[in-house]
């Protein structure tokens, strides 16, 4: 059994999640190739989550006022000692060979500062089978990256570098922040992908952050049109991320009718009509 520890934080954002982040905790303890650190950044919860932590001398434990998931991981990840981060959330947990699996990987491949995994997915209580279009990809996978969020954030490894070249997530984003790191890394980086199943990912769960807000793309609208306008785009990444930005304001247009949030959705379509003239000038289509 391996037991030598890796240079690896380990960085958990919680807030209100004693029931099921003594689960989270214990999946890192038993890694076969345990990380050097552990760090439970507490985003300011209400419930007995201090008091829990305590229970787990192995655990440094950070506490902050309430600020969110990006926060509090960005809080983590400034606070780590090591160079490799690991990211799970406070809902989910790894399988024991998960690091061990991953950092031999990257010995293989040392050219990759990012590194994820497979994972299976239960949904209240149940093994459900993710669609064909959560797919796990490795390599250049900025166009698989577009329509939605396809890294895990509780699968990723990552090199403090890529912290430091595209920045950490953003705060201003509630959900979706995932979706827009990895959008900022994968214009420019490949990622290593561990074809097994590594992490248990629950859903279903009343508090869960997606489950909280109406109109995800709206969220993924903002990552799109923050890249877009960050310049770093060019060529055939410009012209799909255009696409699917103007695709995502179609939909979510759509949905803010039906409830009704007419200048809302005269905003978005108002914003579509801008960047459709950009797209008309790469593709040559007239359509808008």
């Amino acid at each position: 059994m391996e037991t030598k520890s890796r240079p690896v934080s380990v960085v958990i954002p919680t807030y209100n999640r004693e029931g099921s982040l003594p689960s989270a905790i214990r999946s890192v303890l038993k890694q076969t190739a345990p990380p050097a650190e552990i760090i439970v950044v507490d985003d300011g919860s209400t419930d007995g989550t201090p008091a829990l932590v305590r229970n787990f001398p192995e655990v440094r434990y950070l506490h902050q006022a309430n600020q969110g998931v990006s926060t509090a991981r960005n809080h983590g990840i400034s606070a780590a000692k090591h160079d490799w981060i690991a990211l799970l959330d406070s809902d989910d947990e790894w399988l024991p060979r998960k690091l061990e699996r991953q950092w031999s990987a990257l010995e293989r491949e040392p050219r990759f500062g990012f590194c994820h995994t497979d994972e299976i997915w239960i949904r209240k209580g149940r093994r459900v089978n993710p669609m064909k279009k959560h797919a796990k990809h490795g390599g250049h996978i900025f166009h698989h990256c577009l329509p939605l969020c396809v890294i895990s954030p509780s699968s990723a490894l990552i090199h403090r570098e890529l912290f430091e070249r595209y920045g950490m997530f953003d705060p201003e984003l509630p959900v979706c922040e995932d979706y827009d790191l990895w959008l900022r890394i994968c214009t420019r980086e490949p990622v290593l992908y561990v074809d097994e199943p590594l992490l248990l990912k629950f859903g279903g769960h009343d508090d869960q952050l997606s489950r909280a807000y109406w109109g995800m793309d709206r969220f993924r609208i903002r990552a799109l049109e923050k890249l877009i306008q960050s310049g770093v785009l060019e060529g055939e990444a410009l012209t799909a991320t255009l696409d699917t930005l103007c695709r995502k304001i179609d939909i979510y247009a759509a949905g803010a009718e039906k409830r009704r949030r007419f200048e809302e959705a005269d905003r978005y379509r108002e914003m579509k009509r801008r960047f459709a003239v950009n797209l008309a000038c790469f593709t040559g289509s007239t359509d808008g």
